[in-house]
């Protein structure tokens, strides 16, 4: 009878095995000696969006191959035990049936047991078989199986340390050669005072080293697709950024002289936003400026004669002649009144640049016009009438229109004369709102048509008289703040008709909880 001492394979934790170390990443131009605040400053974005994209990716590939190699490193490990174990059980199987195949009697010795097992184990080209016996090694595979643990001093020693009376067990060694992986019988047979050990070895750093071959190639082949990501991510983010690029060459060509260069705009993303939002910026600082120039440029115009005359007759003035301190007073405060009075429409063409100059809100357009009226009785003796009016509600700025149309009635009082008519009128026609102001003075030729809208610009029937040639450019400002325009009608000596030609924003009152328009023909 034959008896094999055995006990549980058991795979206890690999002592051997290398601790994973820390992962660390470091962005591709830092400097450990530096702050990363300085050191950043000195990146351009571009420079510093590329490198974010390839730590970015750099890790993600290092954190992708990491994880599938030390995943595939257990599965290797786990795949050497089920080997170990697989061949153990094998052993068990020849050592229950006790019958020796060369004699077909039941095993004498353990060392026939184990040079049995050893001749019929085929183990794969990493692995290999040896049997000790009295603690010395007897047994070893034929010369064609490559792996030769008994050429390994180191491993050598160590199984010789394996008691006849030790559980199975599967265990790890590291010598200077390699890292295996063996699982360790003990072989006892009765009747057979000598004790035996058969042991399955694997050759666990050959098992790893095709792996780590594969994961070599994966490196390479990381490596070059991050020097790939690296190319089209330059290109692409130069040309992202290139409107930003754009933006700064434009800004360091815009002076306080020229406002006019804009950056050109492509596409629909948020740099092309971003490039809208600039050029936008650019129209309102030129506007801004524009402005500003244009009302220097014309109070420096228009404030140097009156300071001139006040000059002069300050300078000529004899404090002694009390006639002629009057006088020079008279004519002092008038010009002072002249000044003010330009000052005021300068100061108005100025704030029609601003986005508040007028303030809509619902407006009678009817009452709008008796209210215009009855104001303008008092600008000279004429025949004011109104010609039609519509009844009917709108988003306006009463102030602002009601300022265009008493400036139009002023004009008219100047270029008309006694007893003659001056009328307002309301109407709608094709969805606009017309508001206009009818006289029967000289009219306006047709050479002054075209500029008496510019500022201090007189026709030939305004020389000699009184006003700045403002008017109009406020009445036009006016009109253009409410999304409309001004027109004109007139034949020289037939007399004028301005009319403020609006958009028909339709509004409700809480007044009228109805409204009716009459449509009536423009005059």
């Amino acid at each position: 009878m034959t008896t094999i001492w055995t006990a549980e394979v058991t795979a206890p934790p690999d002592p051997a095995a290398p601790a994973a170390d820390p992962l660390t990443t470091r962005l591709p131009g830092d400097r450990p000696d530096l702050p990363r605040a300085r050191r950043g400053s000195r990146l351009t974005v571009r420079t510093r969006i590329l490198a974010a994209v390839l730590a970015l990716a750099a890790f993600g590939l290092m954190l992708a191959g990491t994880t599938a190699y030390l995943l595939l490193r257990d599965r290797t490990d786990v795949r050497i035990d089920a080997s170990l174990t697989r061949s153990v059980q094998e052993f068990r199987a020849l050592a229950a049936d006790g019958v020796d195949p060369r004699t077909g009697l039941p095993f004498a010795t353990a060392s026939d047991l184990v040079y049995v097992a050893i001749q019929r184990t085929v183990p794969p080209e990493t692995a290999g078989v040896v049997g000790l016996v009295a603690g010395k090694i007897e047994w070893t595979q034929p010369a064609g199986v490559p792996m030769r643990p008994e050429r390994d001093r180191a491993l050598v020693a160590r199984l010789e340390l394996i008691d006849a009376d030790d559980p199975v067990q599967i265990n790890s060694v590291t010598t200077e050669l390699t890292a295996y992986r063996y699982a360790a019988v003990p072989v006892t047979v009765v009747g057979d005072p000598a004790s035996a050990v058969l042991v399955f070895v694997h050759d666990r750093s050959a098992e790893h080293a095709d792996l780590t071959s594969t994961y070599r190639t994966y490196a390479l082949v990381s490596l070059e697709s991050l020097i790939l990501i690296g190319l089209v991510g330059w290109v692409v983010a130069g040309r992202l950024l290139a409107p930003l690029r754009l933006l700064g060459a434009t800004a360091q060509r815009i002076t306080d002289s020229d406002l006019s260069d804009r950056i050109a705009v492509s596409g629909h993303d948020d740099v092309s936003d971003l490039t809208r939002t600039v050029n936008a910026m650019l129209d309102r600082l030129e506007t801004a400026f524009s402005s500003q120039r244009q009302l220097l440029d014309d109070a420096g115009h228009e404030l140097r004669t009156p300071l001139t005359i006040l000059r002069g007759h300050l300078e000529v003035l004899d404090p002694a002649d009390a006639d002629e301190v009057i006088a020079t007073r008279t004519l002092a405060l008038d010009e002072v009144d002249r000044m003010h009075r330009l000052v005021d429409d300068l100061v108005t063409l100025a704030k029609a640049e601003r986005p508040d100059f007028v303030q809509l809100a619902p407006v009678d357009v009817g009452r709008l016009i008796d209210d215009v009226l009855d104001k303008a009785r008092m600008l000279g003796e004429r025949r004011w009438l109104i010609d039609a009016r519509v009844e009917v509600w709108f988003e306006l700025d009463t102030q602002r229109i009601t300022q265009a149309l008493l400036q139009l009635a002023t004009n008219a009082v100047k270029f008309s004369t006694n007893g003659t008519a001056i009328a307002f009128g309301s109407a709608i026609a094709d969805g606009r709102l017309l508001l206009w102001v009818r006289d029967e003075g000289q009219g306006v030729s047709p050479a002054d048509a075209g500029r008496i809208f510019e500022r201090f610009a007189r026709g030939h029937a305004g020389r000699g008289v009184e006003g700045s040639g403002l008017g109009l450019p406020i009445v036009l400002a006016i009109a253009e703040t409410h999304g409309g325009s001004v027109r004109l009608d007139s034949r020289p000596g037939a007399g004028a008709t301005f009319t403020l030609d609006l958009p028909a924003r339709a509004a409700t009152s809480g007044d009228s909880p109805s409204t009716r328009a009459q449509t009536m023909e423009f005059p």
